[in-house]
């Protein structure tokens, strides 16, 4: 059957979370695309290949065909959206207008993209609508869900918008939350022997301490400074962020997590290799996506995809007069 094995290409790649999803399903990557040096820096390190540039500089005639495109493409720019003269223009300005040109030359047979919860509410839904629409006009079938990484085994609780279309009429329900059995717990990721260096300065951990809203909270936890100021532990990670101070989350207000720790956080394997400093690291972590969210749908989308094909195969099997 043709989706045990398919192609895809891998936009706005970032360190590769969502090839690894989509690869763990049986899929290869034919071409991948990064604009940050130290991301790719860590891509090439874990995948043996160094992703072409700035995908706005990439004609779309010159990637090679796929069957899937998967973009986490920047949030950057929308406020752009819209404000342009004449319903064709609209996109122009910002990275989605990238994705748009690039499945209008190529016209794959699905594509998923994932982005940030905001990107629903911003400007009123506006920005939303234009995005969905525009992917529609394109022929597209289009499905959309809010997921949170911690209904999918990591504890990081992270909402992002998931958008599945396929040019084909395929039913597609997006995963259900995997059991509370399978879901890793902070415990899971931690690393037992963690160097000194990881751990905050005493000033930074009193003060935490005093700020914090349940003194007896049960260890491990992981807590950030909320706007307020106060100190709020969780029994997981608040999301990671690429841009934030290093010590916005905080390991029992004790240190900082370990870059292999802040990997697990986001569901990538102990085999992957890291190869940038901590700064670097917490900001690839940070732009990155939860594997597992990642793995869960590229999973429905294969399901989806086989499902169709089978169906098709049937009726033309049904309207065969011998």
């Amino acid at each position: 059957m043709k989706w045990d094995n398919f192609t895809f290409i891998d936009l706005f790649a970032g360190i590769g979370g969502i090839r690894l999803g989509f690869e763990s399903v049986g899929g290869k990557c034919v071409f991948s695309s990064e604009f940050d040096v130290d991301a790719c820096k860590t891509y090439e390190a874990n995948f043996g290949e160094h992703p072409a540039g700035d995908i706005t500089k990439i004609e779309a005639k010159s990637i090679p065909d796929f069957d899937i495109l998967l973009g986490g493409f920047p949030c950057q720019a929308f406020s752009i959206i819209g404000k342009k003269e004449g319903f064709t223009n609209e996109t122009c300005g910002t990275l989605f207008f990238d994705i748009e040109r690039i499945l209008k030359e190529k016209k794959p047979k699905a594509f998923m993209l994932e982005n940030v919860r905001n990107l629903v509410s911003h400007d009123s839904g506006k920005t939303f609508k234009i995005i969905i629409s525009h992917l529609e006009n394109l022929g597209y079938h289009v499905y959309s869900k809010v997921l949170n990484a911690l209904d999918y085994g990591v504890p990081q609780k992270r909402e992002r918008i998931i958008i599945v279309g396929f040019t084909d009429d395929v039913k597609f329900v997006f995963p259900e939350p995997v059991d509370l059995t399978k879901r890793k717990k902070l415990i899971d990721i931690l690393e037992n022997d963690v160097d000194r260096k990881y751990y905050v300065r005493d000033e930074i951990k009193k003060s935490r301490l005093e700020r914090l809203k349940d003194k007896n909270y049960p260890r491990p936890y992981i807590s950030h400074e909320n706007m307020a100021g106060s100190i709020t532990p969780h029994p997981y990670s608040s999301a990671l962020r690429a841009g934030a101070s290093a010590n916005y989350i905080l390991i029992n207000d004790e240190r900082r997590p370990t870059e292999r720790e802040l990997l697990r956080i986001q569901g990538f394997p102990d085999s992957y290799k890291i190869v940038v400093p901590y700064g670097k690291i917490k900001k690839q972590t940070g732009n990155s996506v939860a594997i597992p969210v990642i793995t869960a749908v590229a999973n429905e989308m294969i399901k989806s995809l086989k499902a169709f094909e089978r169906k098709g195969e049937r009726l033309v099997w049904n309207e065969d007069p011998n």
